[in-house]
């Protein structure tokens, strides 16, 4: 005869065996699915609509993204404003952002599944906070030039010239480049413009005119400021920026443009870029298919059009395509 205890005792071990085996399976099995869980991206959007055209993801396209952005679920975008048609607030007092080069970023990140995070910054303090880890990308209408390509690579995204904005009526007669000989102008610190300008001195020297006083601000509205209380003759940015202020400041009566290449000098058209830090590798890569993509199903040539500018569009999305 079986000894009653004996035989309980062996059944009770194999119960708590059993039951310690259940726990610690099931223990693994929720430490797994917790891990996968905080490895796993955010929810991706599936579509966005970007001025009314709607931007549906791409998984291929998502899959190249950088692991660490995938799991953000976002690139921090650093932006200046305002510039227009580029950066712009919604409305006076306002915080959000809106303007053509939101628009493209939320356009790019709807077909990668990501949010483009946009957050203001003094545009020469853009790539400084860029190389400083506080943001992933620059969507600013900056320039790419060589230089500029030590601190970030630049996926070009239009092609766009300087201009002149002047009072309406053009006062001062500024026809070409050396009629600013003498004059002040203002202009953004930090910008391509600036350096322009800077080149534009030696034009001055050559024939003999006197050098152009040049009044440099952190933003391009207190330029405009100056232009507008008489401090200087003319505000030296980019054509697109000018040609809008043009139109809508004062309802279009504040100010004309002047542009051309014997108004503003031997310039041409220069590549203007997103510029992505290099701490990230494969994430330009992957806006660069994401742009490309765009381009080629027409979403990127209506955004430029819905900011009436679909001039300063280009054929190809390039990586570090300047020239100088």
């Amino acid at each position: 005869m079986k000894n009653p205890r004996t035989s309980m005792s062996s059944r009770g071990i194999s119960a708590v065996a059993l039951a310690a085996a259940c726990t610690l399976a099931l223990a693994a099995c929720s430490s797994s699915a917790d891990k996968r869980s905080a490895d796993a991206p955010p929810s991706a959007p599936t579509s966005a609509t970007v001025k009314g055209i709607t931007i549906s993801s791409d998984s291929t396209l998502a899959d190249r993204l950088p692991q660490a952005i995938r799991k953000a679920g976002k690139v921090r975008v650093a932006t200046d404003v305002p510039y227009p048609p580029f950066e712009m607030y919604v409305s006076e007092g306002s915080k959000e952002i809106t303007g053509l080069d939101y628009d493209l970023g939320q356009a790019i990140g709807a077909r990668l599944g990501i949010k483009f995070e946009f957050a203001g910054q003094k545009f020469d303090g853009l790539l400084p906070a860029v190389q400083a880890g506080k943001f992933d990308a620059v969507v600013s209408a900056m320039t790419d030039k060589k230089e500029r390509q030590q601190a970030v690579d630049f996926v070009d995204y239009i092609n766009a010239g300087p201009g002149w904005l002047v009072k309406k009526g053009n006062p001062d007669n500024i026809k070409v480049v050396t009629d600013v000989c003498g004059k002040s102008v203002s202009v953004q610190t930090g910008t391509n413009h600036q350096k322009i300008l800077e080149q534009r001195q030696e034009l001055c020297k050559q024939q003999g005119k006197p050098a152009i006083t040049v009044l440099a601000f952190p933003k391009d509205s207190e330029a405009q400021l100056a232009l507008r209380s008489g401090k200087v003759s003319a505000d030296f940015l980019d054509e697109v920026t000018a040609a809008y202020v043009a139109d809508t400041a004062d309802n279009g009566t504040a100010f004309d443009t002047v542009s051309g290449k014997e108004a503003v000098g031997p310039t041409s058209a220069s590549p203007i870029g997103i510029g992505v830090s290099k701490s990230i590798p494969g994430l330009k890569e992957a806006i660069q298919a994401a742009l490309q993509s765009l381009m080629d199903d027409g979403s990127y040539k209506k955004i430029l059009e819905a900011y009436h500018v679909p001039n300063i569009a280009i054929p190809r999305a390039t990586i570090n395509g300047a020239l100088d």
